[in-house]
């Protein structure tokens, strides 16, 4: 098994990213930045690391596609995605690649696996409330979606499943390709005994019970618009259609009058619906 890493930047902590990079490098792992910023990264590059910018920003999916293109061209057979600020351990890494064979014997056709994601906020595992695990066996749990950072797969499978769909851009580009995958006949493997800790957003509130997650305003207008473009599909499962489309309203109350920037976030939001309601798709104009 000939592993490489793929890693996405957007204006990334070059401390951190430093720290990425000697962990994976000392542990014998060729790496893959593919950096979306507007500006060149500021730090010396080891041989080990390929760096390739898109000034115009390309979007994840796009990113993400030419990173596992570039490994794929140099004859890698699977690869790791992970965020810029992704707390990568060698127990990781080699959790991942043993996690995957053993996914392999169980399931057989797999497409991805991941690990049990550590919420960074509460320090908790992050345990999805509606979306159950369809067979869990020895630490191993095939699910119907794993988030990008953390995905290990099999590059040899992208021919059949296809790569991440670069319309989406940015949101819901992970968990579309995990339900492709599926609708072809794949598995996606959680790693229950493998962990890491992960922020997802930029925090998180709670109203009347309820806990939403505050990101970029900007990121909005893909969510929105993209919730509406996937609901269209037969493949995408019907409880994430029954869970984002009925709290679209709610989602519009806490973004627009709650949280910071509301005028601002609610521009994104009416924008994303109108572009998700006519099936527009590619990035904002």
């Amino acid at each position: 098994m000939k592993t490489g890493v793929v890693i996405i930047l957007f204006h990334p902590d070059t401390s951190h990213l430093s720290r990425m990079l000697e962990t994976l490098i000392d542990s014998g792992y060729r790496v893959v930045l593919v950096d979306n910023s507007p500006h060149e990264l500021k730090l010396a590059l080891p041989q080990e690391v390929v760096y390739l910018h898109y000034p115009q920003n390309i979007g994840i999916a796009a990113a993400q596609n030419r990173g596992l293109s570039h490994l794929a061209g140099q004859q890698f057979s699977h690869a790791v995605l992970f965020d810029q600020d992704s707390a990568v351990t060698p127990a990781l890494m080699e959790g991942l690649c043993a996690g995957f064979v053993e996914a392999q014997a169980h399931f057989g056709k797999v497409a991805a696996v991941g690990p049990q994601i550590i919420c960074e906020f509460y320090n908790q595992p992050v345990k999805p409330k509606v979306q159950q695990a369809v067979d869990v066996r020895d630490g191993l749990a095939s699910v119907k979606q794993i988030i990008a950072s953390g995905m290990m797969l099999s590059l040899s499978e992208l021919e059949t499943i296809g790569h991440k769909e670069e319309s989406l851009f940015i949101d819901g580009v992970d968990h579309e390709w995990c339900w492709r995958a599926r609708d072809k006949g794949f598995s996606v493997v959680k790693l229950t005994d493998v962990t890491m800790l992960h922020k997802q957003g930029d925090g998180r509130h709670k109203v009347l019970g309820i806990t939403f997650k505050r990101g970029a305003p900007v990121r909005l207008y893909y969510q929105v618009r993209n919730v509406l473009i996937l609901s269209r599909r037969s493949y995408v499962p019907l409880y994430w259609k029954l869970r984002n489309i009925p709290a679209i309203p709610l989602r519009w109350l806490i973004n627009r009058w709650v949280f910071d920037n509301g005028k601002q976030r609610g521009r994104y939001f009416a924008k994303g619906l109108v572009d998700g309601l006519k099936g527009k798709n590619g990035p904002l104009e």
